[in-house]
């Protein structure tokens, strides 16, 4: 019998058969350095500031993309993507499926060519299938902190 890792299972779970496999992820989590995360909240309940908080302390730069606030995690906050003024490996977009495919749009034609996320429960399937056309990684329905433990304990 074959043992599936955990990684496998949240992957088969997912709700987009089409996210890039364990060998993609684990690339992306070991290449990529710099994420904006889109909707990052002021909030330390809610998943938009504990999966950037997470990832923050495990030596990923964030940076922030909120226009409602100033500072979050004690780093400036940009009101929208363009504004980031630095080199991005990775947009993580927490904002609401009938918003997403805006931001996963932006992210797309990004200068930087990023990486795309979409956490757990949010989707922009057109949008995801565009970016994935134009050869960009791009994930939907999953969640980075859960991945990331999981490529970091796969049993």
């Amino acid at each position: 019998m074959v043992r599936m890792t955990r990684l496998q299972r949240l992957l088969l779970a997912g709700g987009d058969p089409d996210n890039p496999g364990p060998q993609a992820l684990w690339d992306l989590f070991h290449t990529m350095r710099r994420i904006a995360v889109v909707g990052m909240s002021r909030d330390p309940q809610k998943a938009a500031r504990r999966v950037p908080s997470y990832l923050a302390a495990r030596g990923f730069e964030i940076l922030p993309v909120n226009p409602y606030a100033e500072r979050i995690l004690g780093r400036p906050v940009h009101p929208a993507l363009e504004d980031v003024p630095r080199p991005v490996d990775l947009v993580i977009i927490f904002r609401p499926t009938g918003e997403a495919g805006g931001f996963v749009r932006a992210a797309t034609h990004h200068p930087d060519e990023p990486a795309i996320w979409l956490q757990e429960g949010i989707f922009a399937h057109p949008e995801i299938a565009e970016a994935r056309a134009l050869g960009r990684v791009a994930i939907q329905d999953l969640c980075a902190y859960t991945v990331h433990r999981a490529l970091e304990h796969p049993e």
